[in-house]
């Protein structure tokens, strides 16, 4: 089989390798599976242009190479493909990665790629824009925030670039008031976050054991000081998120979201962050892609 690996030349797994050995490491690691592959490394601005080229290139298996945000930033591309893409997690978090089936080294990772098999996976619509596996606002958008800062001061360490980000964001965060629509009916909450997810994730890894369930889940982390969001971090490093006291949880098929102080409020897709204002409507586009993912049970 022969690939072609579209790399996000700005990831930090590439930036600290240098492009020429990185490029050379995909090479071996694809030879030692008889597959051949051609490297494009290229500047995020122009993935969706080096990706949809190579889709077209019906000789090619096509890949994209990057963390959730490059893979958030290629959504309308991956939309279009009309068959299945291959993905290598180069990400600090890599939510979608693991989902796939594809951790650990990056030759594991193209072992598990090169074995692998289509996956139908959801993707969700905020109004205008697409998100392929969590948004939301609060705390856990001023963690994205934080998290993009602290890498940049800390390049030699993710755990404690996560560690500081962490840590400001329980301190710097202020609860929201939310209004919340489904179609079971309307809510008004006091939060400190409020996040959307595709399907349902659960345990310490956050881990989905469908992606194409067709549902979105809504996790309401309501208002409660320092101390609250202290016990909240703690449990979602830990796995026992879904016990505290201080969260709720439920499933939709659609879902709006409106800040009642109607300002143009910071909102994470898939840890890339951006500022909107007015009611957020969630919609679901089921099945919407293909990826070659590696988890027994999903194809």
């Amino acid at each position: 089989m022969h690939h072609t690996v579209v790399v996000n030349a700005k990831a930090g797994t590439v930036l600290a390798a240098g492009p020429d050995a990185f490029a050379q490491r995909l090479r071996s690691a694809f030879a030692a599976h008889d597959c051949s592959v051609a490297v494009k490394l290229v500047h995020p601005r122009d993935l969706g242009d080096a990706l949809a080229l190579a889709i077209r290139d019906e000789s090619c298996i096509p890949v994209v190479a990057g963390g959730d945000g490059t893979i958030n930033g290629v959504l309308p591309v991956l939309l279009e493909a009309g068959r299945p893409v291959g993905v290598l997690p180069l990400g600090t978090v890599n939510v979608l990665g693991r989902d796939l089936g594809l951790y650990g080294t990056l030759e594991h990772q193209i072992e598990a790629l090169c074995k692998g098999e289509p996956v139908a996976l959801d993707i969700g619509q905020v109004n205008d824009r697409l998100f392929h596996s969590i948004s939301g606002m609060g705390f856990f958008s001023l963690m994205a925030r934080e998290r993009e800062y602290a890498r940049r001061r800390f390049p030699f360490s993710r755990h404690v670039a996560f560690a500081v980000a962490a840590t400001r964001s329980i301190l710097f965060t202020r609860s929201i008031s939310v209004e919340i629509l489904t179609a079971d009916g309307h809510r008004h909450v006091e939060a400190d976050a409020v996040l959307v997810t595709i399907n349902r994730f659960d345990g310490a890894e956050w881990r989905r054991a469908r992606l194409d369930g067709g549902v979105f889940e809504v996790h309401i982390l309501n208002a409660g000081g320092l101390y609250s969001r202290c016990k909240a971090a703690l449990s979602v490093v830990t796995g026992g998120w879904r016990r505290s006291h201080n969260l709720t949880s439920f499933t939709a098929e659609e879902v709006t979201l409106t800040r009642r102080d109607k300002k143009r409020g910071h909102i994470t897709f898939d840890g890339e962050v951006e500022r909107k204002a007015g009611a957020l409507v969630y919609r679901l586009l089921p099945k919407a892609i293909r990826l070659i993912g590696a988890r027994p049970g999903l194809v």
